[in-house]
This record gives C-alpha cells, sequence and structure tokens, in this order.
C-alpha cells in the first residue's frame, strides 16, 4: 500500500474533507454580497460622522476650558499686583456674575478661607 494513504493503521479515502459547498444560486449570491457592501458603507459612513461630531464637541470645550484657564490665569496675575478683579469681589460680595464659570464657586471659597486664614495675623 501507498504510505501517504495510511495513517495509524487506517487507509484514507482520496477526497476533499469539510463542508461541501451548497448548490446556490450565484445570483442571488453575487446580490447578496452587494447589499451587504452597501449596509457596510452605510455603517461606515455613520461612524465617521459620529466620530467627527464628537471631535468638534471635544475641540469646542477644549477651546471653553482654555479660555476659563486664561481668565484664572489674568485674575491671578491681577492678585498678584495686589489688585482684586471685579469678578472676585462680586463673588465675594454673593453677587452673580454675568457669564456663570464652573469652579468659579470653589475658588472663591478659597479665597474666603485664605482671606480668614491672613486676616488674624
Amino acid at each position: 500500500m501507498d504510505e501517504s494513504k495510511v495513517a495509524g493503521g487506517k487507509v484514507k479515502k482520496p477526497g476533499k474533507r469539510g463542508r461541501k459547498p451548497a448548490k446556490i444560486d450565484l445570483k442571488a449570491k453575487l446580490e447578496r454580497s452587494r447589499q451587504s457592501a452597501r449596509e457596510c458603507r452605510a455603517r461606515k459612513k455613520l461612524r465617521y460622522q459620529y466620530l467627527e461630531e464628537l471631535v468638534s464637541s471635544r475641540e469646542r470645550a477644549i477651546c471653553a476650558l482654555r479660555e476659563e484657564l486664561e481668565m484664572y490665569k489674568q485674575w491671578c496675575m491681577a492678585m498678584d499686583q495686589g489688585k482684586i478683579p471685579s469678578e472676585i469681589k462680586a463673588l465675594l460680595s454673593g453677587e452673580e456674575q454675568s457669564k456663570p464659570q464652573q469652579n468659579v464657586g470653589r475658588m472663591a471659597k478659597a479665597i474666603k478661607s485664605d482671606a480668614n486664614s491672613h486676616s488674624s495675623w
């Protein structure tokens, strides 16, 4: 016997292994493939639109935070020169600012507690 047809004492039968290809209509298969490709392109387009919107919203948030940071830097420079910005005075006196900012309340509390600790000197 031929050695290639003998494996583990058993004789192999020549032929292909695995599933046999089903007899399907080639036109139907081609149309399903085209439809799948159309759906894939539509999903890809939606995904890119979503990501572009996400990036633009994050960029807007970054710009707003940079503006806020610049405002705080200016406040700090003014306070280093011994001037108290009018916005901080308004916060300390309890008046509302015309443009509310995040974390301003915390900064005002920190300034009040800092002022109280220095007033005891």
